[in-house]
């Protein structure tokens, strides 16, 4: 039985890995510090005795006895909300948790992953964005904390994977959405949810032609799969090519959750991304995995997981 340290696995996507790879047979280690992570997410594992729960945060040295066969880096605040409120965190996780599991990995011979997001491309000036595409990030902005974080983070798997052979994963998450986000995260999708669930006004920032393409969890954690069992070792991008405004995404959801909110519009935040899109080519060719999952279906999931939430 092979064992998984999965770090921030109580958040949105850590704690759905936590439950598939269980699924396939692993030993989880699932490691928080339930900063922005939650114990609700993975409490129907707790009887599973393939799962061990380790409170600790990965900024700080990393001691664990047991025998691992992979890292998965999974920890950081992934939301605006998050990571302008707790910047030097944000940067810590990224560096010195990646510093410190890459540690782990090479000292127990393990795989490695790294959760990296679509932020390392800024505001990008190609669209779709090809994982060949270097970005367009504002280093001292309020977003910079999070994006430089990740693309020092990504900077230092490779250097571990060409000094010391470290068989590394760079997954790059585009928007994923599904049962688990955080209420108050500040996301268009769990914001428009409740708004329209509330029949509160849908709040869209600037004039919402600003677009996003959204995969559904589910799609995703399948991708993650694939990529953790290949020989894969540079960036891939996983998210669903399907591109929406946020205009058009808000008009969707109030829709499906049969809402009579109105939407209206607030000043759009500094350095946020006019367009936001993967280009899934590598994914498609080398794993072969795309997204399955319809916008509707899983939109109509997550209304339905936030309404009994």
């Amino acid at each position: 039985m092979k064992t998984v340290l999965i770090t921030g696995g109580a958040g949105f996507i850590g704690s759905h890995l936590c439950s598939f790879l269980l699924q396939k047979g692993f030993k989880i280690i699932c490691m928080d510090n339930f900063i922005t992570g939650s114990k609700q997410n993975i409490i129907h594992l707790a009887s599973n005795k393939s799962l061990k729960l380790v409170e600790h945060d990965v900024s700080k040295h990393i001691a664990i006895n047991d025998d691992i066969d992979y890292v998965l880096h999974f920890a950081s605040p992934a939301s605006p909300i998050d990571y302008q409120k707790i910047p030097i965190q944000t940067l810590k996780v990224g560096s010195l948790g990646t510093h410190n599991t890459l540690g782990l990995a090479l000292a127990k011979k393990a795989k490695y992953m790294l959760a990296s997001t679509s932020e390392v491309y800024g505001d990008p000036l190609v669209n779709p964005q090809p994982e060949s595409y270097w970005g367009n990030v504002n280093p001292v902005g309020i977003r910079g904390c999070y994006d430089e974080a990740k693309r020092f983070a990504e900077a230092l798997v490779m250097a571990y994977h060409r000094i010391h052979n470290v068989d590394v994963k760079i997954v790059r998450i585009f928007n994923t959405f599904g049962p688990k986000m955080r209420k108050d995260d500040g996301r268009a999708v769990p914001n428009f949810i409740n708004q329209s669930l509330a029949n509160k006004p849908i709040t869209v920032y600037g004039d919402g032609k600003q677009t996003r393409s959204f995969c559904y969890v589910d799609d995703l954690i399948e991708g993650i799969y694939k990529l953790m069992m290949s020989d894969v070792n540079e960036p891939i991008n996983l998210g669903n090519p399907e591109e929406h405004t946020i205009l058009e995404f808000a008009g969707i959801i109030k829709s499906l959750a049969k809402s009579k909110s109105k939407i209206i519009f607030k000043e759009l935040p500094l350095d946020d991304p006019h367009v936001r899109c993967p280009d899934i080519s590598k994914a498609k060719k080398i794993l072969g995995w795309e997204p399955k999952t319809s916008l509707e279906r899983g939109l109509t999931e997550t209304i339905g997981w936030f309404a009994k939430h």
